[in-house]
Formats: structure tokens, sequence, C-alpha cells
């Protein structure tokens, strides 16, 4: 019998960071332990195509959702597929490539959310739901340094696509069981710290990080916790300040990794990596959110391998 992957969606708008906060989660998982797939590879057009017929990337009907629906049911059930490559960089297709899912399946996308289908195969789904000014940066920023893009036509394609990112990337939000929103300090003394909000909805049982949170010592803490309502629901939110210090990072690490005692050993030397431009830099917000989702996903593989050895046991 084919394993059964653990399966992510991870889903944002254009530039929302999605590559950046699953490479960290892959990193934790162990990269050999997982298979990454980006679901905006489902283009029906290339970028030709839809400027020709006035439709953006963000609209279901300019993407194969059938297809996607079809292979997240076969790689769900430990299946291999032949999945299609859209290149940014050239904004046309390349050969299709033939993917087997590894233990953990991370699925990254605009419309990973989009159907109950898609949805209903997630055992974890994170939104990332950046301040648009911030996303519009990071897209500006993207394209002109890897996509070849001028700054112009960056700024031409988000007017473009505000109408079809209100209407169907937006609204997958209500689905997710985390909501991660990567903000700026209001002194923003430093652009590259960012504070974070994560928004832990009762979907997914979080670690319990109360005692780590209450040691946070004199003056304001780095890390706060709060329960309030989101989209008329009860919520908790965590907020993790662009400030905290390697030092408190590690406390926190420490907390979240004692609910995980049997898998310490995957533990990283670091989490947090990211590109800015070309530089290479470190945020302990998002490495701290890596591990966050991580933690679900472990807990995951775990059960579904204590029932592994409970049904094998019993055949015997």
């Amino acid at each position: 019998m084919p394993h059964r992957p653990v399966i992510l969606g991870v889903v944002g708008d254009s530039a929302a960071g999605k590559t950046t906060i699953t490479a960290g989660i892959a990193k934790i998982l162990g990269e050999d332990n997982v298979t990454v797939i980006c679901i905006d590879d489902y283009h029906k057009y290339n970028r030709k195509q839809r400027k020709e017929l006035g439709i953006t990337a963000l609209h279901p009907d300019c993407n194969y959702i059938d297809i996607m629906e079809q292979h997240l049911r076969c790689l769900a059930d430990g299946e291999s597929i032949l999945k299609p490559i859209y290149n940014h960089s050239i904004g046309d297709f390349d050969a299709p490539e033939y993917v087997k899912p590894k233990k953990y399946l991370i699925i990254e996308g605009l419309l990973a959310f989009s159907t109950p289908t898609l949805r209903d195969k997630f055992h974890v789904k994170v939104y990332l739901d950046l301040p648009e000014e911030l996303r519009r940066q990071w897209k500006i920023k993207r394209d002109t340094t890897k996509r070849g893009y001028t700054t112009e036509q960056v700024l031409r394609d988000l007017d473009l696509r505000e109408h079809d990112s209100a209407e169907f990337i937006r609204p997958q939000r209500r689905w997710a069981d985390m909501v991660v929103r990567f903000y700026p300090p209001e002194d923003m003394v430093d652009n590259t710290k960012l504070n974070v909000q994560l928004t832990l909805r009762s979907t997914l049982p979080h670690p319990d990080l109360t005692d780590v949170i209450a040691r946070g010592g004199n003056g304001r803490p780095v890390m706060r916790q709060r329960v309030g309502r989101d989209e008329g629901r009860l919520t908790e939110f965590l907020e993790i300040d662009g400030r905290v210090s390697s030092e408190q990072a590690a406390i926190i690490e420490d907390a979240i990794w004692s609910h995980l005692s049997e898998l310490k050993h995957l533990r990283p030397e670091q989490i947090g990596a990211f590109t800015d431009g070309k530089e290479d830099r470190q945020s302990h917000p998002l490495g701290l959110t890596q591990l966050l989702v991580s933690y679900h996903l472990l807990l995951g593989r775990l059960e579904k391998e204590r029932l592994l050895q409970d049904k094998t046991k019993n055949e015997r």
C-alpha cells in the first residue's frame, strides 16, 4: 500500500510569501520527506493568451480546477501524477514532470482552497494575509529582480488583478486553520524585522505557549496572546515582535519542540531564512511561524504512524 501523505495547503495572493514560508517548513520536516507543488502550474493559458483573452491568472476560469482536484485526490492516496509546469520567467509552459508524494505534501498557490473538493484534502490550511501595501512592495521587488518586469509593468499588473484578487483570492481566508499576517512595526526602523500576527482558529489543537509568554519579563513582551473574534468566530491571536532576539526565539522554539519530544532529533540549527532581493537574511517571527505550522504536520505524521502500527498489530 502506498503511504498517504500529511498535506499542507498554503494560499495567498501573488508575492505574499508562499514560497518563502513553505521552503522553511520543508527544511524543518526534512526536505527528503517533502513534496512541494505549486498549484499555479495548472493555468489554462500562457501569458500571451491571457493578455489576448483579457483574463488574469487569478480567475478560476483561467485554471484547470478539475485537474487540480483529480491530481490532489491521487496524491492524497499516495499515487503519482504527471504535473504541468508553468515557467514564470518566460510566461509559458515547460514539459510536465513526474511527481511522487512523500511523507509530507505541501500545496501552495492562488486557488488551493477555492473548492470544497480541494479544501477537504488538506490536513492543515494556512492563508497569508499581508497588508496590501507591503504585498505590493514585495511583488515589485520580486518581479523586477527575478521575473524581468519593470516597476511600471508590475504596478499595471497589480491594478488589472485587483478585481480578481478581491473576488477569488482573499475570500479563501475564511477556510484557513491559521492566518499569517506579517506587518511592519510602528517605528519601521528596520523593514526586514517585521512583526507577525497569527490567527489560530479552533479547527486545530495549537500548542499551549502560556508559560513562555508569561516569562516575557519586564516591559513590552516580544510575544503576546489574546482571544477575540475573527469573521464571527471566537479565535486566538498570537503576535510575535520582529525585535525578538535569538535567545528569546530559542526559548519559544524550545517550548514548541517540548510538545514534540519524539521528534526533537529533527530540529534544524536555523529557521526563518529568506531572501531580500538578492541578499540572504533571517527572521525569527518567520522561523517561529514555520515551526508552528510544522508542529501540526509532525503531529499528523505521528498519528498516522501510530494508527498504522495499531492496524498491523490487530492484523497479526
